[in-house]
């Protein structure tokens, strides 16, 4: 098998003591690639410092709608400066949150639209972060495809179908996490199921969000084939063929490599 976990952090402090036993053991279970995502400007310089030690990862910066409010006045010209960096793939994660309401959503707004500029000014796709708050991301995202095409994942997608609908339309691929897998969520893999197939990615989103039969525990890029495994059940394909094309949607997105599976 050939897996891609499109959105983990390994940079946060969940992996401090096994980092790169968590890394190795991704590798051996067929995880060739990972994307560590940024939140802060200091947890995206320890995503791009870990990509740059580990040729299976590959970084991606920016700063969560929920920490806008106390980034510095200069972070986000810092992450525009990163965002330069070698084996920088992404920027983000961005996107709003209505669930924690830490920072008015008109700030959040605001360091959205700059995410999404800086995507189209480097040609990097913007990974979007939503939790209670769809109708506002689409209406952002409608604002923006306005002027162009888009280039954005929906991470850890766990919209309803109108959502996913819109979102596909906009040009977004939809990116699916181990809430896949929790028993109560059919209309989550009802949503799963209507997805076309060249815009299917699947993530870990470690340390969070662990799938079957993992959940309670912390999550890992080892366990994205459960959620992969799961997938393939729902969408009706084989596992293989499901990880082949989540593979490739996953490369083609972030224009990676074709495979990494040596450590350095």
């Amino acid at each position: 098998m050939d897996w891609v976990d499109t959105h983990c952090h390994l940079n946060e402090d969940a992996f401090t003591s096994d980092q790169n036993d968590a890394i190795t053991r991704a590798v051996a279970a067929g995880v060739r690639q990972m994307l560590v995502v940024g939140i802060t400007l200091e947890s995206s310089r320890r995503a791009v410092e870990l990509a740059h030690k580990h040729a299976s990862l590959f970084a991606v910066v920016g700063i969560q709608p929920n920490y806008v409010q106390t980034a510095a006045p200069t972070d986000f010209e810092e992450i525009a400066v990163l965002a330069q960096q070698p084996k920088v793939v992404g920027i983000g994660e961005t996107g709003l949150d209505r669930y924690w309401d830490y920072v008015p959503i008109e700030q959040q707004i605001e360091f959205f639209d700059r995410h999404i500029a800086l995507s189209q000014k480097l040609n990097l796709p913007f990974v979007v972060h939503c939790r209670d708050a769809e109708a506002d991301v689409v209406a952002v995202l409608r604002r923006h495809a306005a002027e162009g095409p888009l280039n954005g994942v929906m991470h850890s997608f766990c919209g309803d179908q109108a959502t996913a609908d819109e979102c596909l339309k906009l040009g977004m691929s939809l990116s699916f996490a181990g809430m896949l897998t929790f028993k109560r969520n059919d209309d989550l893999r009802k949503v799963a199921a209507t997805v076309p197939a060249d815009r299917l990615l699947v993530e870990t989103d470690a340390p969070y969000l662990a799938p079957a039969p993992h959940r309670g525990k912390r999550n890992e890029p080892a366990y994205v084939r459960h959620t992969c495994d799961f997938l393939a059940d729902v969408r009706h394909v084989e596992k293989d063929e499901l990880a082949r094309m989540t593979s490739a949607n996953a490369r083609r997105v972030f224009r990676l490599p074709a495979s990494d599976s040596v450590l350095t």
